[in-house]
């Protein structure tokens, strides 16, 4: 099989070729990895390579036979899926060169399912560091670009994931959202992203959850039924999980084919939090809405009765006390703060500055965003919303001014910072640095703290050619019906074939 072929193939319809006789893993791993060193200097995907396991697994044929991707090339996100024997670097520095950080001893969950079903892992995929951006830029790994456009970013945190496969190195990739990372690189990228609902996929057994149950694992894919299928490789949980989710009447996969029953979708274009929302997203959302109106859908404007603001202080109170947390637990293991990049020792400073019973505050309002949630669902079956606030960005242009990353770095040498945060003398800054993390990336939280299932759709095109999905957001549990959707939508408006034009002259 070469290039051209393989391009044309999702990871189903590889593993349909392999089970037929029509090509071998050993040819598909051999374009894989082509691919991947003729443009990992332009958009640097894969953080690492795991070649040498990938050769094993294919050693162990039985392991191949039968299952639901035998044979496919695939890649894992270098965070929470640890392989047995091989480094997780969570995109740092710092934990690379952490003198008593040892490899894992044996596969997380995740990766025993996506080995179970015959997936051949070749390599790992960059991701900013601890995962904490929505680009992709570590100073371990140097910054991912975005396939179609090199100058712009490809989201994060999932943003290695997101280029692989839109680059052409592999049909599918493995992500991971505690905040948007699957959704917003999917967006960036053309690609359909699904983060299932709270307590779906096992993070075990070495976590119980990750970020309070805010971050759910999956895959961005080129394809509807690709993303059903991993879904069901990967549901399901494992003992000691401390959420459970009832397993559906049948396999995903089964019920993507269905039609969806007709759906009351409430849309809305307007930013949680009061930030700008470019016009290509506005466009993006109501194109889509028309769409779904033509497909038999009732559709209309309407949002949650949730105070956006509220909710994005919840989120970042969360999130300034995880980067704490592993900060803290990174010492353990013999890093030094220094090797932390800038912005990870601020957020850890502000986190060791917010008092549990601050926390515990705002963790109690995720109740409120539930309840508030289930309202508009009582009556909607589906929100839409855009993905992002605006296209893909450049690449810097979310980075701190040099003056503001000085002052943040002499603060944080003196141990005014902490301090300061403290005392509430940079509540300012903290909602400055809130707003100006989040004003791209304003929808995609809501679902992590409620739990539900969301979706980015490859539906919008930009004017300059960038793709920018559009976002679902369904009740818990119901990922199925949002597959069903989704498949519509595939058939409806197909986006298998949207590819950089630099991918498809390369498959000519």
């Amino acid at each position: 099989m070469d290039f051209r072929t393989y391009l044309q193939h999702d990871a189903t319809a590889l593993a349909a070729a392999v089970a037929a006789g029509e090509t071998t893993p050993h040819v598909l791993l051999d374009v894989a990895l082509a691919r991947n060193a003729r443009v990992h200097a332009r958009v640097n995907a894969v953080c690492r390579l795991m070649e040498a396991e990938a050769r094993a697994q294919l050693a162990v044929p039985s392991s191949l036979a039968g299952a639901p991707f035998g044979g496919v090339p695939f890649l894992l996100k270098d965070a929470v899926q640890d392989y047995a024997g091989v480094p997780t670097s969570l995109g740092s520095r710092a934990l690379s060169r952490a003198p008593r950080r040892a490899a894992p001893a044996r596969h997380s969950a995740i990766t025993r399912r996506f080995l179970d079903a015959g997936l051949v892992v070749f390599g790992k995929t960059n991701l900013p560091e601890l995962a904490l951006k929505g680009v992709t830029d570590p100073v371990a790994f140097g910054r991912t670009s975005n396939p179609w456009n090199l100058a712009h970013v490809p989201g994060g945190s999932s943003g290695g994931a997101a280029a692989a496969v839109a680059a052409g190195i592999a049909p599918m990739a493995a992500g991971s959202d505690g905040g948007g990372s699957i959704r917003i690189p999917a967006a960036c990228c053309g690609l359909f992203g699904l983060r299932p609902s709270r307590g779906r996929v096992s993070v075990g057994p070495a976590i119980g959850e990750v970020w309070f149950g805010a971050s759910s694992d999956g895959v961005v894919s080129r394809s509807v039924r690709d993303s059903a299928r991993a879904l069901d490789v990967l549901a399901g949980a494992e003992p000691g999980d401390p959420f459970v989710v009832a397993p559906p009447e049948a396999s995903f996969e089964t019920l993507a084919k269905r039609a969806p029953p007709r759906l009351r979708i409430g849309f809305t274009t307007v930013s949680p939090i009061g930030t700008v929302v470019h016009p290509e997203a506005v466009a993006a959302v109501r194109d889509a809405a028309t769409l779904l109106a033509g497909l038999g859908h009732d559709v209309v404007e309407a949002a949650p009765d949730i105070d956006g603001a509220r909710l994005a202080q919840s989120y970042l109170h969360v999130y300034f006390g995880q980067v704490a947390a592993a900060v803290r637990n990174a010492r353990s293991e013999g890093v030094r703060d220094a090797d932390f990049e800038l912005l990870t020792r601020v957020l850890a400073r502000l986190g060791e500055a917010v008092s549990a019973g601050r926390l515990t505050l705002q963790l109690s309002h995720w109740n409120g965003f539930s309840r508030a949630l289930a309202e508009f669902h009582a009556d909607h079956d589906v929100l839409l919303t855009p993905t992002l606030a605006h296209p893909p960005i450049r690449h810097g242009v979310g980075d701190p001014p040099p003056v503001q990353r000085a002052a943040l770095s002499f603060l944080l040498g003196t141990g005014l910072l902490g301090a300061m945060a403290r005392l509430g003398w940079l509540d300012s800054t903290i909602e400055t640095i809130a707003n100006d993390n989040l004003r791209y990336v304003p929808f995609t939280q809501l679902a992590n703290l409620t739990g539900t299932p969301a979706m980015s759709v490859p539906l919008h095109w930009c004017a300059d050619g960038l793709p920018l999905g559009v976002h679902f957001v369904g009740r818990p549990g119901q990922e199925a019906m949002l597959l069903q959707l989704a498949t519509q939508l595939e058939r409806a408006r197909p986006w298998f074939d949207q590819l950089p034009d630099w991918v498809l002259a390369e498959a000519a």
